[in-house]
């Protein structure tokens, strides 16, 4: 199945046109935040302009208002296979997460536990670490396998039990690319009675989230990491949405999705977000949008798979060059970690980016991750292929790489 091609993808992307010491440059720091198209862009102005109003008032520019964040609602339904009032927004998934963590917080009892994982951003971590001393629970952490950089699934069985009532996984982790088995996970974690907080910021800019195939409780992601603005996006099941205690204002409504939104929210950014995801269906042909999104990301995942198979392997054959995380024949996103022996992770980004190389380093808040490899405080570089990256930009990056491992 043919979708539009990489070229003609990257002509809706303006920050694709900078140039850096004579170079264009090449954005491989997508897993901290991808680049925006037109169409975004253009459809948060549009509503800046034309409808700005705040909600459920009787004049026309907040009547408009009210309709696009319900159009918005049903495209983010589409997106992640769920439906319109299981879809909360807010500021980034690290505050929806402290809120629901909050909510589920206040049904919980004294010696209840809650298990987290290694692998994950500290945004999956420290919102369940935070209910210990309000609330008296235990939180319990699985431990991933530093070798291959995948979840040790034999610990996460082990730590399960009747007094579990939450599991917080990642569906991806942002550090080392790993894609975890949620379905397993979810199976495993019901089986005793837990429910299950799925994190998908670092999975759903590549594969399509399936909220039914998971099967999962709840599950965040945000906007900003495919294509759009800086909105955190919550899925919650209706029935669980509707019996959990949200902090929230007396006048505020009860009903869901609202009753786990808080304030005034970013109704420019929430159109965005929407508008983002029409971007993505609207590379593939197809009556519905669920279908398109479904072609685009089949597509996507196998350009991906090349530009990852040529990153790994010209970065694996470079003298003084550390790759870590799963090998491309596990199931992987494309974003590879590294690091170059005798050059810390900041200067290497430097390095690259006089070359028109953009990349991240640090921990990217995935700290115990980047603890557990012993890479503690330096980091790691990271590197991600996005929808706009082409073959050339990844043998320019190992090119500098090579070079720089060589300075």
């Amino acid at each position: 199945m043919n979708i539009t091609s990489t070229q003609e993808i990257r002509t809706h992307f303006k920050a694709l046109r900078r140039i850096h010491r004579g170079v264009p440059v090449a954005y491989f720091d997508g897993p901290g935040g991808t680049q925006i198209p037109s169409s975004v862009v253009e459809a948060m102005t549009d509503y800046l302009y034309n409808h700005n109003a705040n909600t459920h008032w009787a004049y026309p520019s907040s009547h408009e208002t009210d309709e696009l964040l319900m159009e918005s609602r049903n495209t983010l339904a589409d997106f992640l296979n769920a439906t319109p009032s299981e879809i909360a927004f807010g500021a980034n998934m690290t505050t929806l997460t402290f809120h629901l963590a909050r909510a589920i917080g206040r049904h919980l009892n004294a010696g209840n536990e809650v298990l987290v994982t290694e692998l994950d951003h500290h945004a999956n971590i420290d919102p369940w670490h935070s209910l210990v001393p309000d609330f008296g629970i235990k939180v319990r952490t699985v431990k991933m396998i530093p070798e291959t950089g995948q979840l040790d699934w034999r610990d996460l069985e082990r730590k399960l039990s009747s007094n579990t009532k939450v599991l917080a996984i990642g569906a991806a982790s942002n550090a080392l690319g790993t894609i975890n088995n949620i379905k397993r996970a979810v199976d495993l974690a019901h089986g005793v009675g837990a429910k299950v907080f799925v994190d998908a910021v670092h999975y759903a800019p590549h594969e399509l989230v399936d909220v039914k195939a998971f099967g999962c409780d709840f599950l965040a992601c945000s906007a900003y990491k495919f294509y759009g603005p800086h909105v955190g996006i919550l899925f919650g099941r209706a029935h669980r949405l509707q019996v959990l205690d949200f902090p929230k204002l007396q006048p505020g409504s009860n009903m869901i999705p609202e009753r786990a939104e808080t304030g005034t929210l970013n109704h420019e950014g929430i159109v965005g977000a929407a508008a983002a995801v029409d971007f993505l269906a609207s590379l593939a042909s197809g009556q519905h949008r669920r279908s398109r999104l479904k072609k685009t990301f089949d597509e996507l995942q196998r350009r991906s798979k090349h530009l990852l198979m040529t990153l790994w392997e010209g970065l694996s054959a470079i003298d003084r060059v550390v790759l870590y995380g799963p090998t491309p024949e596990e199931k992987r996103t494309p974003t590879i970690s590294f690091t170059i022996n005798g050059k810390s992770a900041e200067a290497v980004c430097h390095l690259l980016s006089e070359r028109g190389i953009f990349a991240s380093h640090g921990d990217f808040y995935a700290t115990t991750v980047v603890q557990r490899l012993g890479l503690n405080p330096a980091g790691l570089v990271r590197v991600g292929c996005a929808c706009y990256t082409t073959h050339e930009e990844v043998e320019r990056l190992v090119t500098g790489v090579d070079e720089i491992a060589h300075k």
